[in-house]
């Protein structure tokens, strides 16, 4: 079987005292129903300071997120724990693992077409990072600190609701308030999105992928064209951008 691991994503295990209801009221999504999910932690403002994949493992939580910013993350959800029986560790135990197409693990629950996602332990072998963002970016699907932001960007500006990351039932959440704000008024001015480096625009660029021919930028709705941007976002341009 070919090598499926992602070298750059790490797992935080969260585990004793009602761990879903601790994260509950913490971030974006609604963790206490069906899992994988793609979720946020934001600032007070509604800015995005960590994304990651939740899954559970019986009555534990697994984050899946960035390796980079793993240890960062478990030290911001200890400082929400307060007294609570819980502990917040990495799991280097296991892996994040990824395939294009098959039948292994689960749909990404952002876009099905991003491919297959599971937990398990590590391969020896190299990973597939570089086959992944291909992919992802292929998708117009941005993730992590580099392309999001830490703490710049509205979650709502990174396509959340249309990559099913944010619940508007799930009660309050850090930054619930502004995300919920801009929903209701369907108004969120600027998007990031990804475009082909001849369509560049430096001054609205986060990143570039220059080996890849992708830049990441953070445009205004109106200075992006619907016919050009992925499917499963101009629906939400139309919306927004009225």
């Amino acid at each position: 079987m070919a090598n499926t691991t992602l070298n750059d994503r790490a797992l935080v295990r969260l585990s004793g005292e009602d761990v879903r209801g601790f994260l509950q009221g913490l971030v974006t999504n609604d963790v206490s129903g069906n899992l994988p999910l793609w979720a946020a932690l934001l600032t007070a403002q509604g800015k995005v300071l960590f994304d990651f994949l939740v899954w559970g493992d019986e009555a534990d939580l697994l984050i899946d997120c960035e390796r980079a910013a793993a240890d960062d993350l478990v030290k911001r959800l200890t400082l929400y724990r307060l007294r609570r029986a819980i502990t917040i560790a990495r799991d280097d135990g296991i892996a994040v693992h990824w395939a294009p197409e098959g039948d292994l693990g689960e749909p990404d629950p952002r876009l099905a077409a991003l491919g297959q996602r599971w937990l398990a332990p590590a391969d020896e072998s190299e990973g597939v990072e570089a086959a992944w963002r291909a992919h992802r970016l292929e998708q117009g699907v941005t993730e992590g600190r580099a392309e999001l932001g830490d703490g710049t960007t509205l979650w709502l500006e990174c396509n959340a609701i249309e990559l099913n990351g944010v619940s508007f039932s799930k009660g309050c959440y850090v930054g619930q308030e502004n995300t919920a704000r801009m929903n209701w008024r369907q108004k969120v001015n600027r998007r990031l999105v990804v475009v082909p480096i001849a369509d560049a625009d430096e001054k609205r660029q986060v990143i570039a992928y220059t080996g890849l021919g992708w830049s990441i930028e953070h445009r205004r709705v109106e200075a992006i064209d619907p016919a050009k941007a992925p499917a499963w976002l101009r629906e939400g341009l139309a919306i927004t951008g009225s």
